[in-house]
């Protein structure tokens, strides 16, 4: 039987909370907890985009973004991307693993591929891999953690003011949101999303999102909107 390593890939010592057995016995610290779909607006949105700063860091980080809040990918199908899946001209992101290990492919708007597009310029210069991958260091090009991504938002959070949980499936709560609220029918948001037509749970949720939206009688703003509130073009660093 091997021993387990005390050394990651990158050479450095491995804390023992990584180590297997370590939380054995221990109940996790959210047990118990929820967290209902309460997604960020869009102009809290904007603003921690705009905190991400210059640099590949700031365009990663918006890029990562953009594609968690105008395609509505899950945070698994976002860090499985390689720069072939993305098709600009037809304005599709091709998802190879979806949950369950399904295909299939979705939709981003303009305003989304405009956000991206510095990160595919940075991208072309680090080692072929996943789209979103570490920018420096011995694992460099290797893909970007989930953990990592998730401090990361949670960081540039809380120095861009917002006041509330900020983590990568709730900007595809968002955008699932604005979809309903724009009057798209439910199987085409179900489509995007990945989920299957049969499941009411989804469904259910779905369908109280539109509620909520004709009850609210709040509406998104589009594209253009988006376009004027950045300067009609890349979201600056806000520094």
């Amino acid at each position: 039987m091997n021993a387990t390593p005390t050394v990651d890939i990158a050479g450095r010592r491995r804390s023992p909370a990584a180590m297997p057995g370590y939380h054995a016995g221990r109940p996790p610290r959210n047990k118990g907890l929820s967290y209902p779909a309460d997604p960020p607006r869009v102009e809290e949105i904007i603003a921690v985009m705009r905190h991400a700063g210059p640099g590949a860091h700031g365009d990663r980080s918006r890029g990562l973004i953009v594609v968690l809040w105008r395609a509505g990918l899950r945070i698994a199908e976002a860090l499985d991307l390689r720069e072939s899946d993305l098709d600009e001209r037809r304005g599709a992101l091709l998802v190879r693993h979806g949950k369950g290990g399904k295909r299939r492919e979705v939709g981003m708007d303009d305003w989304g591929w405009e956000q991206l597009r510095p990160w595919i310029t940075q991208r072309a210069q680090l080692p072929v891999g996943r789209l979103f991958c570490v920018i420096e260091g011995p694992t460099r090009g290797r893909p970007w953690a989930p953990g990592a991504v998730r401090s990361r938002l949670r960081r540039l959070a809380v120095e861009a003011g917002v006041r509330r949980r900020f983590a990568p499936h709730q900007l595809r709560h968002a955008h699932a949101v604005e979809m309903a609220r724009e009057g798209v029918p439910l199987n085409v948001i179900q489509r995007q999303l990945g989920h299957y037509a049969g499941d009411p749970v989804k469904s259910d949720r779905l369908g109280g999102m539109r509620a909520r939206r004709r009850g609210s009688g709040r509406s998104i703003p589009q594209r253009a909107a988006w376009s004027r509130r950045s300067g009609s073009g890349r979201l600056g660093s806000g520094r």
